[in-house]
């Protein structure tokens, strides 16, 4: 091409760059106004319970102003709280029934997803999407069948109820991430250690446990949230206040006939919500990347 004939075509180039440029810069803004609506949608409640905990109940029962404001500001619902010895019992009893199902969910997953993504026998596979069509399953049709399993074991109005309860909603999707990690492990490294003489519990401790970390810290932080979170078992199946978690602990015991404590309700809902956010706060890069991997490997 002549010298002639590149300069006739600068101005075309320079022309399809310009319109690159202002696309870009189009999908930017809308991105940038996507995520600050949805900010706005997902932080105005807590946001708001944050403002109502700091106001007392004379404040939030008045309904002149804006209840954004917070006129007199207190700590006086979290004092409240936090030296409530009953709150304290609703903490203890989360904290019991989270350390073990996910100390369960953790056991059981590993193993069934092991033996389901490298121990291949008939039916494998069919099993593996069972497991995982199982959580699909809405925990609203499930409460009333484990409710009279739970009764049949003596354990309704018990924080063990719920222990054996928790793992049908924790163990098919933790499984599910798990089996896409030990599916995308090499099959050289299975080969290379049964020739070394190495049996399956020691591959599976040695090998694939320290490979797949990514996707059990995931596991373990989606056990760990749904078990904390759990709303609907524990209002079927406790009723004693010496055995209730905080999620419903709360709320029950500060509600009294049409009398509701809002500061100290707020107050509650928040420190209940602050260990699942701490674990996010630092983990977060583990659990996106193992969700990731889990779904695109599996």
């Amino acid at each position: 091409m002549s010298a002639t004939g590149a300069t006739r075509d600068l101005p075309g180039i320079y022309h399809k760059a310009g319109s690159l440029s202002s696309e870009r810069r189009w999908a930017l803004w809308t991105a940038y106004i996507s995520l600050i609506f949805a900010a706005i949608i997902f932080l105005a409640p807590p946001v708001y319970m944050f403002i109502t905990s700091l106001k007392t109940s004379a404040e939030v029962a008045n309904l002149q102003g804006n209840p954004w404001l917070v006129r007199n500001p207190t700590l006086e619902n979290y004092t409240a709280i936090l030296t409530n010895p009953t709150f304290l019992t609703f903490f203890w009893n989360s904290a019991k029934i989270t350390v073990m199902v996910v100390l369960i969910t953790m056991v059981i997953s590993t193993l069934a997803a092991f033996a389901l993504a490298r121990m291949r026998f008939w039916g494998s596979q069919a099993l593996a999407t069972g497991v995982f069509l199982t959580y699909l399953i809405p925990e609203t049709l499930l409460f009333i069948p484990l409710y009279q399993i739970v009764g049949g074991l003596g354990l309704l109005n018990s924080s063990w109820g719920l222990v054996v309860v928790y793992p049908t909603l924790t163990v098919p999707f933790c499984t599910w991430i798990m089996i896409g990690y030990f599916a995308s492990i090499p099959k050289e490294l299975d080969e290379a250690a049964l020739i070394d003489g190495a049996s399956w519990s020691q591959m599976l401790l040695k090998i694939f446990i320290p490979v797949a970390m990514p996707g059990i810290i995931a596991a373990t932080i989606f056990a760990f949230t749904v078990s904390w979170a759990a709303f609907v078992y524990p209002t079927a199946f406790v009723t004693t206040p010496d055995e209730m978690p905080l999620t419903i602990g709360v709320v029950s015991q500060l509600v009294r006939a049409d009398t509701f404590a809002w500061g100290q309700i707020m107050a509650g809902a928040l420190l209940a919500a602050l260990p699942p956010v701490i674990v996010y706060a630092f983990l977060m890069d583990y659990y996106i990347a193992g969700l990731t991997a889990g779904a695109t490997k599996g």
